[in-house]
């Protein structure tokens, strides 16, 4: 019944059938299962005959969807930037107390 959707990670799709809208997680070719995400979060993973079986629409990202692991993904690259910031404040004074304390014996 498919209209030779392939399994695109990252493409959402609706079931025409069940009129139910879900994304591509994942897609393992030597497994033969696809790893999709519904709009509730529920997560289900498909073999590949399952998914020939599905009527499916190709549709654009559902307007107000977040994703929470992409925002998750944000806030640990802000912290990271914050966290290198301080690090480098950090060796710099460490490097100048170093300076004026050290005696090479001279």
């Amino acid at each position: 019944m498919s209209r030779d959707n392939e399994p695109v990670k990252g493409q959402w799709y609706e079931n025409v059938e069940d009129e139910e809208t879900f994304r591509v997680l994942s897609v393992d070719e030597d497994a033969e299962v696809v790893e999709i995400e519904y709009l509730d979060g529920e997560i289900e993973e498909l073999d590949l005959e399952e998914w020939r079986e599905f009527d499916l629409d190709l549709i654009d990202e559902p307007e107000g969807w977040s994703d929470e692991d992409d925002d998750d993904e944000d806030d640990d690259e802000e912290w990271d930037d914050e966290d290198e910031d301080e690090d480098d404040d950090w060796d710099d004074e460490d490097e100048d107390e170093n300076d004026e304390d050290y005696d090479d014996g001279r």
